[in-house]
């Protein structure tokens, strides 16, 4: 994760209240990395994690509900670099396009949400069928997940 996307996500974790929403596939190995991430960052006062794998759509009314300040939603993103690369990005940068197991696109889905919304994206190396993630995709998890739980 580059420096200045990494000091973005420190500044959002002053947020009075965050809630992380991985979504992702973990039989289709890299793309779980977003529920794996959300189920490895620690809650508290907070900090709070919601796992919806591929259906966030079914889970508008409870992120709703749950009124986070900031809204960061984890998923494994081709974007076209190196495996386990990480990247912070305002929803409103996001293409519109569907994106591996989601059947609406993350974008199109933010609309129904009243707080600010980033996506946190992992490049994936593999999305076949397999419960392992790669190397490196699974090396950049666990680092972010020690600064996010620092």
């Amino acid at each position: 994760m580059k420096q200045d996307k990494l000091n973005r996500l420190f500044e959002l974790l002053q947020a009075k209240k965050i809630l992380f929403v991985g979504i992702g596939n973990a039989l289709k190995s890299d793309d779980g990395i977003g529920i794996y991430i959300c189920k490895s960052i620690r809650q508290n006062n907070k900090i709070k994690t919601l796992i919806v794998e591929s259906g966030i759509e079914k889970f508008v009314g409870k992120i709703n509900s749950i009124n986070p300040e900031i809204l960061i939603l984890v998923d494994c993103t081709d974007f076209k670099e190196e495996p386990g690369f990480i990247n912070l990005l305002p929803i409103e940068q996001i293409q519109d396009f569907t994106a591996n197991t989601h059947t609406i696109s993350v974008k199109r889905i933010s609309e129904f949400f009243k707080m600010k919304t980033f996506l946190l994206g992992v490049q994936p190396e593999n999305v076949k069928f397999g419960e392992v993630f790669s190397i490196k995709v699974l090396n950049s998890a666990d680092e972010l997940i020690d600064k996010i739980n620092a």
